[in-house]
Protein backbone atom coordinates (compact mmCIF):
# COMPACT_ATOMS: atom_id res chain seq x y z
CA UNK A 1 0.00 0.00 0.00
CA UNK A 2 1.24 3.69 -1.07
CA UNK A 3 2.20 6.15 1.55
CA UNK A 4 0.62 9.60 0.91
CA UNK A 5 3.20 12.41 0.81
CA UNK A 6 1.62 15.53 2.63
CA UNK A 7 3.48 19.00 2.75
CA UNK A 8 2.86 20.94 5.62
CA UNK A 9 3.43 24.34 6.52
CA UNK A 10 3.30 26.40 10.14
CA UNK A 11 5.47 28.22 12.82
CA UNK A 12 7.11 26.16 14.44
CA UNK A 13 4.75 25.44 17.85
CA UNK A 14 5.00 23.17 20.28
CA UNK A 15 2.36 21.90 20.00
CA UNK A 16 3.53 20.52 17.12
CA UNK A 17 6.80 19.05 18.17
CA UNK A 18 5.64 15.56 17.99
CA UNK A 19 5.02 15.99 14.32
CA UNK A 20 8.09 17.85 13.81
CA UNK A 21 10.32 14.59 15.76
CA UNK A 22 7.96 12.16 14.34
CA UNK A 23 6.86 10.77 17.92
CA UNK A 24 3.44 10.52 16.20
CA UNK A 25 2.42 10.74 12.50
CA UNK A 26 -0.77 10.93 10.27
CA UNK A 27 -2.32 7.08 9.77
CA UNK A 28 -1.46 6.00 5.82
CA UNK A 29 0.72 9.23 5.12
CA UNK A 30 3.86 10.80 5.34
CA UNK A 31 4.32 14.32 6.68
CA UNK A 32 6.95 16.88 4.61
CA UNK A 33 6.94 19.99 7.33
CA UNK A 34 7.95 23.29 6.65
CA UNK A 35 8.48 26.04 9.29
CA UNK A 36 9.06 29.84 7.74
CA UNK A 37 10.27 32.14 10.03
CA UNK A 38 7.40 34.88 8.72
CA UNK A 39 3.94 32.86 9.05
CA UNK A 40 2.56 35.68 6.27
CA UNK A 41 5.00 33.72 4.18
CA UNK A 42 3.07 30.42 4.50
CA UNK A 43 -0.26 32.27 4.09
CA UNK A 44 1.00 33.75 0.83
CA UNK A 45 2.59 30.15 -0.53
CA UNK A 46 -0.92 28.96 0.14
CA UNK A 47 -3.45 31.23 -1.12
CA UNK A 48 -1.58 32.02 -4.33
CA UNK A 49 0.27 29.13 -5.23
CA UNK A 50 -1.51 26.37 -3.00
CA UNK A 51 1.90 25.15 -2.05
CA UNK A 52 0.98 22.98 0.84
CA UNK A 53 -1.65 20.22 1.67
CA UNK A 54 -2.01 21.71 4.75
CA UNK A 55 -1.19 25.25 6.47
CA UNK A 56 -2.09 27.26 8.78
CA UNK A 57 -3.79 30.72 7.96
CA UNK A 58 -4.69 33.20 9.57
CA UNK A 59 -8.79 33.19 10.38
CA UNK A 60 -9.51 36.69 9.02
CA UNK A 61 -7.37 35.98 5.58
CA UNK A 62 -8.80 32.07 5.47
CA UNK A 63 -12.08 33.79 5.91
CA UNK A 64 -11.83 36.23 2.71
CA UNK A 65 -11.05 32.88 0.62
CA UNK A 66 -14.62 32.54 0.76
CA UNK A 67 -15.07 34.97 -0.91
CA UNK A 68 -13.46 33.35 -3.78
CA UNK A 69 -15.99 32.14 -6.65
CA UNK A 70 -14.39 28.85 -5.96
CA UNK A 71 -13.38 28.34 -2.31
CA UNK A 72 -10.11 26.50 -2.34
CA UNK A 73 -9.67 25.79 1.52
CA UNK A 74 -11.48 24.10 4.55
CA UNK A 75 -10.70 24.51 7.88
CA UNK A 76 -9.67 22.11 10.49
CA UNK A 77 -11.03 23.02 13.97
CA UNK A 78 -7.02 23.36 15.20
CA UNK A 79 -5.56 26.63 16.36
CA UNK A 80 -2.24 26.80 16.85
CA UNK A 81 -1.93 30.76 17.93
CA UNK A 82 -4.58 32.47 20.48
CA UNK A 83 -3.29 35.54 21.92
CA UNK A 84 -5.75 38.27 23.73
CA UNK A 85 -5.52 41.48 22.37
CA UNK A 86 -6.29 44.42 24.68
CA UNK A 87 -2.42 44.35 24.81
CA UNK A 88 -2.49 45.08 20.86
CA UNK A 89 -4.05 48.71 20.99
CA UNK A 90 -0.85 51.09 21.35
CA UNK A 91 -1.35 54.88 21.51
CA UNK A 92 1.42 58.24 20.81
CA UNK A 93 1.30 59.39 24.29
CA UNK A 94 0.92 63.24 23.06
CA UNK A 95 -2.31 61.90 21.48
CA UNK A 96 -4.60 62.86 24.52
CA UNK A 97 -6.38 59.31 24.09
CA UNK A 98 -6.67 58.07 27.39
CA UNK A 99 -9.78 56.12 27.29
CA UNK A 100 -11.34 53.65 24.52
CA UNK A 101 -13.93 55.89 23.30
CA UNK A 102 -11.57 58.42 22.68
CA UNK A 103 -10.08 56.32 19.54
CA UNK A 104 -13.12 57.82 17.86
CA UNK A 105 -12.37 60.67 15.57
CA UNK A 106 -8.31 59.21 15.56
CA UNK A 107 -6.24 58.18 12.46
CA UNK A 108 -4.99 54.77 13.39
CA UNK A 109 -3.02 52.53 11.61
CA UNK A 110 -3.14 49.06 11.54
CA UNK A 111 -0.70 46.37 10.73
CA UNK A 112 -0.99 44.49 7.69
CA UNK A 113 -4.43 44.92 6.29
CA UNK A 114 -7.63 46.47 7.60
CA UNK A 115 -8.82 43.60 9.98
CA UNK A 116 -6.09 41.16 10.39
CA UNK A 117 -6.75 38.89 12.91
CA UNK A 118 -5.47 41.04 16.16
CA UNK A 119 -7.43 44.21 14.99
CA UNK A 120 -10.68 42.38 14.45
CA UNK A 121 -10.72 41.06 17.88
CA UNK A 122 -8.86 44.33 19.29
CA UNK A 123 -11.65 46.26 17.22
CA UNK A 124 -14.76 43.98 18.63
CA UNK A 125 -13.85 43.98 22.59
CA UNK A 126 -13.76 47.86 21.96
CA UNK A 127 -17.04 47.55 20.12
CA UNK A 128 -18.87 45.41 23.09
CA UNK A 129 -17.36 46.14 25.82
CA UNK A 130 -16.48 50.21 25.36
CA UNK A 131 -18.99 51.34 22.44
CA UNK A 132 -16.25 52.48 20.11
CA UNK A 133 -17.18 52.39 16.57
CA UNK A 134 -14.25 52.17 14.13
CA UNK A 135 -16.42 53.31 11.19
CA UNK A 136 -15.67 57.07 13.11
CA UNK A 137 -11.97 56.73 12.69
CA UNK A 138 -9.48 56.94 10.08
CA UNK A 139 -7.08 53.84 9.27
CA UNK A 140 -4.01 53.83 7.75
CA UNK A 141 -2.60 50.20 7.09
CA UNK A 142 1.11 49.06 6.66
CA UNK A 143 3.95 47.32 7.64
CA UNK A 144 5.57 47.66 11.81
CA UNK A 145 9.17 48.88 11.87
CA UNK A 146 9.70 48.42 7.93
CA UNK A 147 7.76 49.52 4.65
CA UNK A 148 5.85 46.38 3.33
CA UNK A 149 3.86 46.08 0.00
CA UNK A 150 0.20 46.39 0.02
CA UNK A 151 -1.20 42.49 0.23
CA UNK A 152 -2.77 41.66 -2.61
CA UNK A 153 -3.74 38.14 -2.33
CA UNK A 154 -6.65 38.88 -0.10
CA UNK A 155 -9.87 40.76 -0.65
CA UNK A 156 -9.14 44.08 0.64
CA UNK A 157 -12.46 44.77 2.40
CA UNK A 158 -13.92 47.35 4.52
CA UNK A 159 -17.09 49.07 5.10
CA UNK A 160 -17.89 51.65 2.41
CA UNK A 161 -18.05 54.54 4.89
CA UNK A 162 -14.80 53.86 6.72
CA UNK A 163 -11.93 55.77 5.58
CA UNK A 164 -9.18 53.69 4.98
CA UNK A 165 -5.61 53.98 3.37
CA UNK A 166 -2.41 52.97 2.54
CA UNK A 167 0.96 54.39 4.56
CA UNK A 168 3.04 56.40 2.25
CA UNK A 169 5.52 54.04 0.23
CA UNK A 170 8.52 53.98 2.41
CA UNK A 171 6.57 54.50 5.82
CA UNK A 172 5.97 52.01 8.40
CA UNK A 173 3.34 52.61 11.16
CA UNK A 174 5.78 52.64 14.24
CA UNK A 175 7.48 55.01 13.44
CA UNK A 176 4.48 57.13 12.24
CA UNK A 177 3.38 56.72 15.69
CA UNK A 178 6.23 57.65 17.69
CA UNK A 179 6.24 60.87 15.33
CA UNK A 180 2.98 61.50 15.81
CA UNK A 181 1.52 61.16 12.51
CA UNK A 182 -1.02 58.01 13.50
CA UNK A 183 -2.87 58.52 16.85
CA UNK A 184 -2.59 54.76 17.49
CA UNK A 185 -2.23 51.63 16.36
CA UNK A 186 -3.31 47.94 16.73
CA UNK A 187 -0.86 45.69 15.95
CA UNK A 188 -0.28 41.99 16.89
CA UNK A 189 3.26 41.99 16.93
CA UNK A 190 4.89 45.03 19.42
CA UNK A 191 6.33 48.33 17.65
CA UNK A 192 10.01 48.36 18.41
CA UNK A 193 9.50 51.82 20.21
CA UNK A 194 7.61 49.80 23.02
CA UNK A 195 10.30 47.22 23.26
CA UNK A 196 12.40 50.00 23.49
CA UNK A 197 10.84 52.17 26.34
CA UNK A 198 10.40 54.79 24.00
CA UNK A 199 8.51 57.41 26.52
CA UNK A 200 6.20 58.53 23.00
CA UNK A 201 4.40 55.23 22.79
CA UNK A 202 1.98 53.27 25.25
CA UNK A 203 -0.51 50.47 25.73
CA UNK A 204 -4.07 51.68 25.42
CA UNK A 205 -4.40 49.47 28.56
CA UNK A 206 -1.23 49.41 30.42
CA UNK A 207 -2.57 46.83 32.64
CA UNK A 208 -3.24 44.46 29.87
CA UNK A 209 -2.93 41.35 31.96
CA UNK A 210 -5.22 42.21 34.14
CA UNK A 211 -7.84 43.27 31.76
CA UNK A 212 -7.13 40.37 29.96
CA UNK A 213 -7.91 38.20 32.47
CA UNK A 214 -11.13 39.91 33.62
CA UNK A 215 -12.22 39.57 30.17
CA UNK A 216 -11.65 36.23 30.12
CA UNK A 217 -13.65 35.95 33.48
CA UNK A 218 -16.39 37.62 31.61
CA UNK A 219 -16.47 36.09 28.31
CA UNK A 220 -14.67 32.63 28.26
CA UNK A 221 -13.30 33.41 24.86
CA UNK A 222 -9.73 33.53 25.02
CA UNK A 223 -9.11 34.40 21.21
CA UNK A 224 -8.01 32.46 18.38
CA UNK A 225 -5.56 34.21 15.89
CA UNK A 226 -4.61 31.44 13.05
CA UNK A 227 -6.47 28.04 11.90
CA UNK A 228 -5.23 24.97 10.28
CA UNK A 229 -6.69 25.03 7.19
CA UNK A 230 -7.05 22.24 3.97
CA UNK A 231 -7.23 21.88 -0.03
CA UNK A 232 -10.58 20.99 0.06
CA UNK A 233 -10.34 19.10 -3.36
CA UNK A 234 -7.60 16.99 -1.30
CA UNK A 235 -10.27 16.36 1.41
CA UNK A 236 -13.15 15.70 -1.24
CA UNK A 237 -11.27 13.15 -2.83
CA UNK A 238 -10.70 11.41 0.64
CA UNK A 239 -13.24 11.67 3.04
CA UNK A 240 -11.23 9.88 5.61
CA UNK A 241 -8.13 12.53 5.37
CA UNK A 242 -9.50 15.22 7.45
CA UNK A 243 -10.64 13.30 10.36
CA UNK A 244 -7.00 11.13 9.95
CA UNK A 245 -4.71 14.51 10.04
CA UNK A 246 -6.90 15.85 12.79
CA UNK A 247 -6.03 13.08 15.27
CA UNK A 248 -2.78 13.51 14.71
CA UNK A 249 -2.39 17.04 14.90
CA UNK A 250 -4.99 16.44 18.43
CA UNK A 251 -2.14 13.63 19.52
CA UNK A 252 1.06 16.20 19.28
CA UNK A 253 -0.93 18.70 21.13
CA UNK A 254 -1.31 16.29 23.84
CA UNK A 255 2.02 15.85 24.17
CA UNK A 256 3.06 18.85 24.48
CA UNK A 257 0.74 19.60 27.37
CA UNK A 258 1.77 16.99 29.21
CA UNK A 259 5.21 18.01 28.80
CA UNK A 260 3.97 21.22 30.33
CA UNK A 261 2.98 19.26 32.77
CA UNK A 262 6.14 17.18 33.57
CA UNK A 263 8.31 20.06 33.26
CA UNK A 264 6.41 21.84 36.65
CA UNK A 265 8.91 18.79 38.30
CA UNK A 266 12.23 20.28 37.52
CA UNK A 267 10.33 24.09 37.30
CA UNK A 268 11.63 24.38 33.59
CA UNK A 269 15.24 24.05 34.12
CA UNK A 270 15.42 23.58 30.67
CA UNK A 271 14.13 27.92 29.81
CA UNK A 272 16.29 30.89 30.35
CA UNK A 273 12.67 32.20 31.60
CA UNK A 274 12.40 31.88 35.82
CA UNK A 275 9.41 31.59 37.65
CA UNK A 276 7.25 29.83 34.68
CA UNK A 277 5.73 26.93 36.91
CA UNK A 278 4.27 30.44 38.83
CA UNK A 279 2.92 31.56 34.77
CA UNK A 280 1.30 27.93 34.72
CA UNK A 281 0.11 28.31 37.65
CA UNK A 282 -1.62 31.04 36.69
CA UNK A 283 -2.91 30.34 33.55
CA UNK A 284 -4.55 27.10 34.80
CA UNK A 285 -6.20 28.87 37.82
CA UNK A 286 -7.58 31.51 34.84
CA UNK A 287 -8.17 29.29 31.84
CA UNK A 288 -7.92 25.83 33.40
CA UNK A 289 -5.87 23.17 32.90
CA UNK A 290 -6.58 22.75 29.02
CA UNK A 291 -7.21 26.54 27.36
CA UNK A 292 -5.43 25.07 23.65
CA UNK A 293 -8.14 22.80 23.25
CA UNK A 294 -9.16 21.99 19.58
CA UNK A 295 -12.47 20.76 18.36
CA UNK A 296 -15.68 22.85 17.56
CA UNK A 297 -17.85 22.58 20.33
CA UNK A 298 -15.17 23.50 22.83
CA UNK A 299 -14.33 26.48 20.67
CA UNK A 300 -17.71 27.35 19.55
CA UNK A 301 -18.39 30.74 21.41
CA UNK A 302 -14.73 32.15 20.53
CA UNK A 303 -15.10 31.09 16.71
CA UNK A 304 -18.77 32.81 16.51
CA UNK A 305 -17.88 35.64 18.22
CA UNK A 306 -14.94 36.28 15.36
CA UNK A 307 -17.30 35.19 12.69
CA UNK A 308 -19.79 38.13 14.26
CA UNK A 309 -16.90 40.76 14.28
CA UNK A 310 -15.53 39.87 10.64
CA UNK A 311 -19.77 40.57 9.52
CA UNK A 312 -19.78 43.71 11.38
CA UNK A 313 -16.46 44.75 10.80
CA UNK A 314 -17.49 44.90 6.48
CA UNK A 315 -14.56 41.55 6.27
CA UNK A 316 -17.52 39.10 4.92
CA UNK A 317 -20.31 40.15 2.56
CA UNK A 318 -22.76 37.90 4.88
CA UNK A 319 -22.62 36.27 8.51
CA UNK A 320 -20.93 33.00 8.25
CA UNK A 321 -21.29 30.04 10.42
CA UNK A 322 -19.28 28.30 12.72
CA UNK A 323 -20.35 24.35 11.30
CA UNK A 324 -19.73 25.72 7.64
CA UNK A 325 -16.25 26.62 7.95
CA UNK A 326 -15.18 23.28 8.81
CA UNK A 327 -14.70 20.09 7.48
CA UNK A 328 -18.05 18.05 7.54
CA UNK A 329 -16.11 14.56 8.86
CA UNK A 330 -15.08 17.18 11.84
CA UNK A 331 -18.20 18.40 13.05
CA UNK A 332 -18.92 16.32 15.79
CA UNK A 333 -15.34 17.62 17.52
CA UNK A 334 -16.96 17.81 20.57
CA UNK A 335 -14.10 17.59 22.85
CA UNK A 336 -10.48 17.31 22.77
CA UNK A 337 -8.05 15.63 24.89
CA UNK A 338 -6.74 12.38 22.62
CA UNK A 339 -4.41 10.09 24.13
CA UNK A 340 -1.40 10.29 22.65
CA UNK A 341 0.12 7.42 20.68
CA UNK A 342 3.20 6.95 19.01
CA UNK A 343 2.89 5.38 15.16
CA UNK A 344 6.37 4.93 14.67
Amino acid sequence: MSVQRLKMASLEYDQFRALDDRTVGVEGAELEIEHPRIVTEVFERMIRDHDFDLAEMGMTYYLRTLEFDDPPFIALPVFPARVFRHSAIFVNADSGIRRPKDLEGRRIGEFATYGHDAGVWAKGALADDFGVDPTASSWVVGGLDRAIAPIDYIPFLHPPQTDVSLARPGADLGTMLEAGEIDALISGNVPQAVLNGSPKVRRLFPNYGRVEREYFARTGIFPIAHVMVMKREAVAADPTLASRIYRALEASRAIALNDYRAGRVTNFVESMLPWLNELVELGTDVLGPDPWAYGIEANRTTIDTFLRYHWEQGLSTRRITVDEIFAASLRDTSMSGSTPRKTR
